[in-house]
């Protein structure tokens, strides 16, 4: 039911088309004097000369016949021109026509003629003076287009009343005269634009945009070298434009000769036939190849028969009947068996196709009709216009497959989006999902840290406190040390686990804003030698404890062993490390003898987690505890640890 929907709306647009044309025909006609008579005279020549500046009517050579207008006789029919040495034989076919009554050129201002042929030259005369010439090729001149010539309008110019119009073609070929108009712009401008469109202009402007098509189907095509349907639409484009040219130029010289003129406005024919059958089977899928071979033979074989640049080769305009009548016979080969295949199929771009093809060729019959003088030449060309619907026929095909190319595109994108959402939402789970753990075992290892902490420092001194009590050994002064101890090591504690961010002067300046007090207590003077150091970028929570443990058992042996009067500490840079010092006036101890307190094995095993020295120096006149700390991030050993 789809298929004969659209079917439908194929011949419904169609129909609405040709009916706005043929009432914009209608509406258009010529007005003003009209002339279907004149008087006809012969005369025989070898090659081409210019025609006279002026002329007498009245004294031209005759014999004269009087014909009606349009008048055309049949062209004989020859492959090639003849005549003496190069020349070829023509003749000088002469139209003289008179006005009812002179009019003046100010009143009707332009004679317009709706076709004319001449494989040859062209000339009007208005009142015996020239007043119009064609400066085009021989062959190719333009004659389908038709003319609009202004007449003189200067002050002082005389009404006028014969018009003569002198035609020089190859003898026995051409020579045809559409019959006469002469009016105002307003009689005769309407009429000719609009024949002018619909003869010329029409064609030259869809095949452009087809060409303009055809080259991004052609860009397409580089891209996707697999999808030949762009590169068959780019080359029945470009055969499309040249084979429309002939209706739009001529009235002017051409850049090239008649010879090659021809032979590509004539095979260009063929070269459409062979690109449509192309496109049909690959719109249809289908395998013919004895078609095919016959298709590409006949259109080898015209355009090597032709070829100027072979020696002997048939004149391609003279042969142009020939050629026409095999396209017309390879045409109905192409046509009908799409047709049966694209039914089969039940396909309507290859259907729409396939019948426009083959309407080409039936269609094709009035154009041999109209050029050989068979109806009359006042008639249409239809061709060009089943060139434009040919033209829509292909832009509509290659339009579908570009448009469902682009939908399978969007639509794969889609599905892709929703697929890399998907992806990333797991992704996001994955990582929420790893960063809990990360923080759990964060959690984990930050507890266990605190409480290894406090079980030797904070639990130790309680633990020692206790047994000091059980033991009956009340000695406030002591149990206030041990308590004492135990504040700062709950407070260093907690100030491990400030951000310091690299900072290890912020660091050291909470350890003494925390000590300080205490020394004074005991009378202890704090002498405080801090320096700018580098920043530290291992630094975090896990070795900023490690440091302040370090530093307070100094300052706690300080206190209990050196009785000393001052404490100093100071920072530097030495050898790349960041240098932290603890010193005291006391009276030292011995470095060598057995210890049997854990303090400086605890500092000493710190300072190893860190990767860090420690030394110690000590004597009559003081102790020094020195941690060499490195600058550089620590490696993943440290970390581990």
């Amino acid at each position: 039911m789809a298929f004969y929907k659209l079917l439908w709306r194929y011949l419904a647009a169609l129909g609405i088309v040709i009916a706005a044309a043929v009432v914009l025909h209608l509406i258009t006609q010529p007005s003003g004097i009209h002339l279907t008579e004149a008087e006809l005279a012969v005369e025989s020549t070898v090659g081409y000369q210019p025609p006279p500046a002026m002329v007498d009517p009245a004294a031209l050579a005759g014999p004269w016949a009087p014909v009606a207008l349009p008048n055309a006789a049949m062209p004989k029919l020859a492959l090639s021109q003849q005549g003496i040495g190069r020349e070829p034989d023509t003749q000088v076919t002469w139209y003289r026509a008179t006005l009812p009554l002179a009019v003046s050129p100010a009143d009707k201002g332009y004679l317009y003629i709706p076709r004319w042929k001449s494989d040859g030259t062209l000339a009007v005369y208005i009142d015996g003076r020239l007043q119009y010439q064609s400066h085009a090729n021989l062959q190719w001149n333009g004659s389908n287009r038709p003319l609009r010539i202004a007449l003189d309008v200067t002050e002082g110019v005389a009404p006028f009343s014969s018009i003569v119009i002198r035609l020089q073609h190859v003898r026995g070929i051409g020579g045809a005269l559409s019959s006469l108009w002469v009016g105002n712009f307003d009689e005769v401008g309407p009429a000719y634009m609009v024949r002018n469109f619909f003869a010329a202009e029409l064609s030259y402007l869809t095949g452009a945009a087809f060409l303009a098509s055809g080259v991004f189907s052609l860009l397409v095509w580089f891209g996707r070298r697999q999808e030949r349907l762009y590169l068959l639409f780019f080359l029945m484009s470009a055969a499309t434009f040249i084979r429309g040219l002939h209706n739009h130029l001529g009235l002017e010289r051409l850049p090239i000769d008649d010879q090659w003129f021809g032979w590509l406005t004539v095979n260009s024919t063929m070269w459409m036939v062979a690109v449509s059958h192309l496109f049909l089977i690959s719109v249809l899928h289908v395998r013919a190849r004895w078609i095919t071979a016959i298709v590409g033979g006949a259109t080898l074989a015209m355009g090597l028969a032709t070829l100027p640049l072979l020696e002997g080769a048939l004149d391609p305009t003279l042969t142009a009947p020939f050629a026409y009548a095999a396209a017309f016979i390879v045409c109905n080969l192409v046509g009908i068996s799409s047709i049966r295949a694209a039914w089969r199929q039940r396909s309507m771009e290859g259907l729409v196709l396939a019948v426009w093809v083959l309407l080409t060729a039936y269609l094709g019959i009035n154009e041999l009709l109209l050029q050989n003088n068979l109806i009359s030449i006042e008639g249409y060309f239809i061709l060009p216009f089943v060139q434009v619907a040919l033209v829509f026929a292909f832009f509509h095909i290659v339009m579908a497959r570009y448009l469902k190319a682009m939908d399978t595109i969007e639509q794969s994108n889609a599905l892709l989006g929703e697929q890399l959402a998907a992806r990333e939402a797991e992704l996001v789970a994955s990582h929420e999902r790893v960063r809990e753990v990360e923080q759990r075992e964060l959690l984990f290892h930050e507890r266990q840290r605190l409480t290894e902490d406090m079980h030797d420092g904070l639990g130790s001194s309680l633990l020692g406190a206790l047994r000091m009590v059980e033991r009956g050994r009340l000695d406030e002064a002591e149990l206030k040390q041990i308590l004492q101890g135990c504040i700062d090591d709950l407070k260093l504690t907690i100030d491990s686990l400030e951000p310091v961010e690299t900072d290890l002067l912020l660091l050291l300046g909470t350890l003494r804003f925390r000590l300080e007090p205490r020394l004074e207590s005991t009378g202890i003077k704090l002498n405080w030698n801090v320096r700018d150091v580098p920043p530290v970028s291992w630094l975090d929570h896990r070795y900023a404890l490690h440091i302040l443990r370090v530093v307070q058992e100094a300052f706690t042996n300080i206190i209990k062993h050196a009785g000393a009067t001052e404490a100093t500490v100071s920072t530097g840079v030495v050898a790349g490390d960041i240098v932290v010092s603890v010193a005291d006036n006391g009276k030292g101890f011995d470095t060598t003898a057995p210890r049997t307190g854990r303090g400086l094995a605890n500092q000493t095993r710190r300072a190893s987690a860190m990767r860090a020295k420690l030394t110690v120096e000590s004597g009559p006149t003081g102790t020094k505890l020195t941690l060499l700390l490195p600058i550089r991030q620590l490696g993943e050993g440290v970390a581990a640890q």
